[in-house]
């Protein structure tokens, strides 16, 4: 087995904590001591956000699935207006609750189920840039940072160079073995491409693995055998690699959670607590616009702001 990186050491110490308090994340909350101090007024924090900005050394961006939803990529768990729209034909016959409802959904048959995941991939693949992102780049033009994200939509390496981001949970450009016979992963956009427009997808369509001939599948955690291979190494590496450059040159760290939920906090907020309670000059800032979480031990090396991810970005991007 590969020797752990740093960042996901941290990850698995926040996942033991999850197993034992899965019915306090579950119902929306956090087992972590919350500071019980008075919270600055929504345009104090901003301009608190934007100082942080200007005064670190380095920046650490934590996207989580809030970011993408802020942009309009909000079509996972509810038939939102955009859900409706990309997964039309999908919607008026089954009704499905958001895309990852049709996922979890017992298909009549593979050429089905393959056509409404091409139409899934696709619609992320192809999609524009989202405001969020663009703003991200804004506050981020001519600054040192790098950028975390547990979004599979591929959103982050569309908005920056590919060496500036982790994608921790996996790409929705990428198949895998479904049976994990290679370590490799190789291109789905044209597969996908191949298939969208189907149906249902021509046998012959449905991608399969090169080695052994078991179906391919997406790069994801979350819809099956999640492949943990050297393309997996390599994303845990390069945030590892550049958190423990700047640890050791004594930079001043700026962590920034973005829209992280109840469902995965140990991959992005409680290892960037963590940090932040350990590092000398590290502060972090929360954005969400369902929860205000500012732990106790870092109650003055932080601000949680509750509040749109995307008029927080946009208000920042104008203090600036």
């Amino acid at each position: 087995m590969n020797k752990r990186t740093m960042y996901e050491q941290l990850v698995i110490q926040t996942q033991m904590n999850y197993s034992q308090y899965y019915g306090v994340y579950a119902s929306g909350g956090t087992p972590v001591k919350l500071t019980e101090k008075p919270q600055p007024s929504y345009d104090e924090q901003i301009k608190i956000f934007a100082d942080k900005i200007k005064k670190a050394d380095h920046i650490v961006i934590g996207g989580a699935s809030g970011l993408s939803a802020a942009g309009g990529g909000n079509f996972y768990y509810t038939d939102s207006p955009s859900y409706k729209k990309h997964f039309a034909k999908f919607y008026e016959k089954y009704g499905f609750k958001g895309a990852f409802a049709g996922m979890q959904h017992r298909w009549d048959s593979r050429e089905e189920f393959w056509s409404y995941l091409a139409t899934f991939l696709y619609t992320t693949q192809h999609a524009e840039i989202r405001q969020p992102y663009k703003d991200l780049q804004a506050i981020l033009k001519d600054r040192d940072y790098f950028i975390v994200t547990t979004n599979q939509d591929t959103q982050a390496i569309k908005a920056f160079p590919e060496e500036k981001v982790s994608q921790i949970q996996g790409d929705h450009r990428f198949f895998q073995c479904s049976q994990q016979c290679t370590d490799e992963v190789w291109d789905a956009v044209k597969p996908v491409e191949a298939m969208v427009n189907s149906t249902k997808v021509p046998t012959e369509l449905i991608p399969r693995c090169p080695h052994c001939g078991a179906e391919a599948f997406p790069w994801v955690r979350g819809y099956g055998n999640f492949l943990e291979g050297t393309r997996y190494q390599q994303e845990y590496q390069k945030i590892s690699d550049d958190l423990e450059k700047h640890i050791q040159a004594h930079d001043k760290i700026l962590f920034v959670e973005l829209g992280v939920g109840r469902m995965t906090p140990m991959f992005i907020q409680e290892p960037f607590w963590a940090l932040t309670n350990n590092l000398p000059g590290a502060f972090d800032v929360m954005v969400n616009k369902d929860y205000q979480f500012l732990p106790e031990q870092i109650e003055d090396k932080g601000v949680a702001i509750k509040g749109d991810i995307a008029k927080v970005l946009d208000d920042v991007k104008a203090a600036l």
